[in-house]
């Protein structure tokens, strides 16, 4: 059974985050709330936590997931980003969104994208999950709680753990996030290239919605 935290995001409760850090580390895998939806989240190079979040979600080995950042330092180990890029990204970062990226050496390949090597990166604005990245110390694989034949994520920390308290092994309560994915903005190229519209605003980046 899934162990339950609840911990405010105006009253970050740091003994309970340490707790969750030691279950990632431990290769276990956190639900906890971002600025967008919840998420499931493992240790970055973690390869049987990141089969088990496949197997939640029902995805097969072609979809990546997420690298979840802290902040722009870690962008700049995991991806490649040029002077225009990292303008883009200092000025929508964090936010709801996630930027395709060109990976580094330092991204396993698993975590890639098989054909193109670039990687999907994302800071996001919320107190909790930033609070988890900052006491882990490095970015986590990760990926948007929604079930297989459902339309969107799952909002309700209880409900979350209802559902899945034998398939993951902590839920963070942080109150009702949002239901919205991200807005997924390709930065490979020489301009920004939506692939997905969700919370994030487009307009930062030239793009008309």
């Amino acid at each position: 059974m899934s162990q339950f935290f609840t911990i405010y995001p105006n009253n970050i409760n740091m003994r309970l985050i340490h707790q969750a850090v030691a279950i990632l580390k431990d290769g276990g895998i956190v639900v906890y709330p971002t600025d967008s939806c919840y998420a499931l989240g493992c240790h970055l190079d973690d390869k049987h936590a990141v089969g088990r979040i496949r197997e939640i979600r029902g995805l097969d080995d072609q979809h990546h997931l997420t690298l979840m950042c802290r902040d722009l330092s870690e962008i700049s180990n995991y991806a490649r980003v040029d002077n225009t890029q990292f303008r883009l990204l200092k000025a929508n970062t964090p936010g709801s969104y996630t930027f395709i990226l060109e990976a580094t050496k330092e991204v396993p390949k698993r975590l890639q994208h098989p054909k193109k090597s670039t990687i999907g990166i994302r800071v996001p604005d919320h107190p909790v999950a930033l609070a988890l990245l900052e006491e882990l110390g490095e970015p986590m694989s990760s990926s948007t709680l929604i079930l297989p034949d459902e339309s969107w994520p799952l909002n309700d920390a209880e409900l979350i753990r209802e559902l899945l308290e034998k398939k993951v092994d902590a839920v963070i309560d942080g109150g009702v996030a949002g239901a919205d994915f991200t807005t997924v903005i390709d930065l490979t190229g020489s301009v920004p290239v939506l692939l997905r519209q969700g919370k994030g605003d487009v307009a930062p980046f030239g793009i008309k919605a």
